[in-house]
């Protein structure tokens, strides 16, 4: 087994559960998400040198509030509570947690009160970010309290001898602005990591693993042309060469363009085996008269397993399946329990059990700033391994209600002009992801003194780290108009343009 040093997070069905996985690997320091009721076995298997419990959506006094093992808590190693973490540790041993008398929610502002390793260079007072109507009313036996806010009397309390620390608020949202601090400080100065979580570590390993698993067996790779699939693909090329073949579904549902750059970067460029399938026509045909998204999704989904499978056909002793899945993706398909599907995606779950290959995803555990970082590190280029997010389903979910033919003609020229605009303006990058969407509403216009009635197109533009989280992008105004104005100049049946000002949450970043 694996034995680099690893801090395990607790999931009590909490979607910031893998961002904290992620703020501790940006701390240097390998992380894994595991469910609340793992047992203590496998916890002493891993033998991991912290542990944090997430915070989640239930109430700790619910009869059927998910819990933990309590012999977690006696196993010497330190544990941090986040939120509900911190609530149900104090509940397990013999605290108190009640209804608060004012619920908090959003920016607060905490007040340092005790020394403590946890909080040792955060600024009193400090603006930290809560959400929570329970709180820890009274301590357990040999806690103290080194911090609190107006209305939480314990926003920070701690058993040093036991190593066990409990937070109210949550140090992994970037609204706390001393979250980072913390973080570091429970895993350098109290669990004592060493930071040895590098992307040139990770590829080394990865690449002994592939090797270790496939041998020498074929692998296709589902190839979208996107940042994740071709880092993937890189991946794997680098651990087993000319055993991969790469399989580019052109499904007709692309940016204008992007199938044929494709093409010349694996084929020409990287001189991957590469097969090419043409096959709008088909999905066109499997989407007429569909407007549900989710059935949308499903419907891409299976086609792209049908299509791997039928040209798998020709290529011999094929066992392996690679796609590009990343952590955002299991996360906003609901992977646990107590965690909800937000929306399903194409490549998370769902392959049929006439599938006849084993699912390779070596990404699986990256967020996308890990996923670019690996990029570089084997050798991508630049522009290439930072280009924004790009749905797997395409523009079918950029496009609201049923996908056609003359939809997807209009959105591929809107989505053009925004994206060439915004490059012009020098802000491509600065905006993390950006891109047109046909809501499929028609409004009245005028145009060349004669009424119109034609298509709204909304753009959405959003800056972001991982997309868990994301902010509408302040785009300057005079930017704005000239994207406008271009689009129902150029784009036929265009006749209005908005803005889409909603931040992640409450909306995702796409529209569907």
């Amino acid at each position: 087994m694996d034995r680099r040093e690893t801090v395990l997070i607790i999931d009590f069905g909490a979607q910031y559960s893998q961002l904290i996985a992620r703020r501790v690997r940006e701390a240097g320091v390998y992380s894994m998400v595991l469910p609340h009721d793992v047992s203590p076995d496998r916890v002493r298997d891993i033998a991991p040198k912290g542990i944090i419990l997430s915070g989640g959506p239930s109430n700790v006094l619910d009869a059927d509030a998910p819990g933990c093992d309590p012999a977690l808590f006696a196993m010497g190693i330190p544990v941090l509570g986040i939120c509900y973490g911190a609530q149900l540790m104090t509940h397990m041993l013999g605290g108190e947690v009640a209804p608060a008398p004012k619920p908090e929610y959003g920016k607060q502002t905490m007040r340092v009160t005790g020394d403590s390793p946890l909080l040792a260079g955060v600024a009193s007072p400090s603006v930290i970010w809560m959400s929570h109507t329970i709180y820890i009313k009274r301590p357990a036996e040999g806690f103290s309290v080194t911090a609190e806010t107006d209305t939480c009397p314990v926003t920070v309390c701690e058993d040093a001898d036991r190593g066990l620390y409990g937070v109210q608020f949550h140090p992994e949202v970037v609204h706390t602005k001393c979250g980072t601090t913390i973080l570091r400080n429970f895993l350098y100065d109290v669990c004592h990591c060493a930071g040895t979580w590098t992307m040139s570590g990770f590829m080394e390993k990865q690449i002994e693993a592939i090797r270790a698993e496939v041998g020498d067996k074929r692998v296709i790779c589902a190839l979208s042309g996107g940042v994740d699939s071709s880092v993937a693909a890189a991946l794997v090329y680098r651990a087993i060469g000319q055993n991969l073949t790469c399989i580019f579904v052109d499904h007709g549902l692309l940016r204008k363009n992007e199938g044929d750059m494709v093409e010349s970067v694996f084929k020409d460029k990287f001189k991957m085996d590469f097969i090419r399938v043409n096959c709008e026509e088909r999905y066109l045909a499997k989407l007429a008269g569909v407007s549900d998204p989710e059935t949308k999704r499903k419907i891409i989904g299976h086609e792209f397993i049908d299509v791997f499978t039928e040209t798998a056909a020709d290529l011999p002793d094929v066992s392996y399946l690679l796609q590009g899945t990343i952590y955002p993706d299991v996360i906003e398909s609901g992977t646990g329990k107590n965690a909800a599907v937000i929306k399903s995606h194409h490549n998370v779950g769902g392959l049929p059990d006439h599938v006849p290959f084993t699912l390779l995803e070596p990404l699986r555990d990256l967020f996308k700033d890990e996923v670019r970082a690996l990029g570089e590190v084997l050798g991508l280029d630049h522009e290439l391994v930072w280009r924004q997010p790009f749905p797997g389903p395409g523009l079918a979910i950029r496009i609201l209600g049923e996908v056609t033919a003359e939809k997807l003609a209009i959105l591929r020229e809107a989505d053009f002009v925004f994206r060439d605009e915004i490059a012009k303006a020098g802000l491509d990058s600065e905006i993390w992801q950006y891109f047109a969407v046909l809501p499929g509403t028609r409004s009245v216009g005028v145009m060349g003194d004669e009424r119109t009635y034609d298509y709204t197109i909304g753009l959405r533009a959003v800056t972001s780290v991982d997309g868990m989280t994301a902010d509408w992008a302040r785009i300057p105004h005079e930017v704005l108009e000239r994207i406008s104005t271009r689009m129902v100049n150029e784009v036929a049946h265009v006749n209005r343009v908005v803005y889409d000002i909603t931040a992640k949450p409450p909306s995702t970043i796409e529209w569907e």
